[in-house]
């Protein structure tokens, strides 16, 4: 039994709650472990990020790509980068800036990786009629 719904009976054992709301509460505990990918605040926590590329009728390559990436590692690395040397920083921002990102690696937080997830959902971008690349998580 998880600790949520400890508590929801502990409160219910100490008469702070009734029955009813007891079944509420347990229904609702019980409906967001089900969804399994949604984290505590009702965001969705992703598992993976995935990358497709499939070849279009105009491409010179029949291969096809499929990168299924872990978010954990991508959490990981966001935490990586609070070692790299502020120098190091500095210069790896501006190459960001060069290519027209205005990055700054100090400043990005799990947060703003889950925002940034959550506002991609599915994205699919076809390069020149001759590929389509779908980015989505899962």
């Amino acid at each position: 039994m998880n600790e949520e719904k400890r508590k929801v009976l502990d409160m219910l054992a100490q008469g702070k709650i009734t029955v009813d709301e007891t079944d509420k509460l347990l229904a609702a505990i019980g409906e967001s472990s089900e969804e399994g990918g949604t984290a505590a605040g009702g965001k969705r926590s992703w598992k993976y990020l995935r990358v497709l590329v499939e070849p279009g009728p105009g491409s010179e390559s029949n291969d096809k790509v499929n990168i299924r990436v872990p978010f954990k590692l991508i959490r990981a690395g966001l935490k990586f980068a609070a070692f790299i040397p502020r120098e190091a920083q500095g210069k790896v921002n501006e190459a960001f800036r060069e290519k027209g990102l205005n990055i700054d690696l100090a400043k990005i937080t799990p947060q703003d990786l889950e925002e940034i997830v959550s506002n991609l959902d599915d994205m699919t971008v076809e390069v020149e009629g001759k590929d389509k690349v779908r980015i989505f998580c899962e």
